[in-house]
């Protein structure tokens, strides 16, 4: 069976993960070794333990927001808006979560990416009352 070089990495997890490896050769190629690596949409970064990163879900989660809000977000209700950040944007957080080991700090990332969206949208539903009144 043909190895695709390009397509593949080499990472390592565990107490050695720092140490320096062998070069590992597929058809004559070098594969690289690299410190994170995506599989099956899921971001694994090389440490001691086995660690997911959340960083580009959160990136996807903010695009798919800003998507939303600035087509609809200024003339939909707030339930629809809701329902939408609920169908469309929240499964792009929390993609890989439940086969990933989260600790406090990812899940508490999370809640600050959740926190600031809504912020944002009741900032400016409030602001958007305040000039109507005025």
């Amino acid at each position: 069976m043909l190895i695709n070089v390009k397509k593949s990495a080499c990472i390592r997890f565990g107490l050695r993960s720092k140490n320096t490896c062998t070069n590992v050769v597929s058809v004559g190629v070098n594969i690289d070794w690299v410190t994170s690596t995506r599989y099956l949409g899921v971001y694994f970064e090389s440490s001691v333990r086995f660690k997911c990163s959340f960083s580009k879900n959160k990136a996807g989660f903010y695009r798919s927001f800003n998507a939303i809000f600035g087509k609809i977000g200024r003339c939909a209700s707030e339930e629809v808006v809701f329902a939408l950040i609920k169908t469309k944007c929240l499964p792009v957080l929390l993609y890989g979560t439940e086969v990933c080991p989260t600790n406090a700090a990812d899940l508490q990332s999370m809640q600050f990416t959740i926190n600031g969206v809504i912020i944002k949208f009741i900032w400016y539903h409030v602001s958007k009352l305040l000039s109507r009144s005025k």
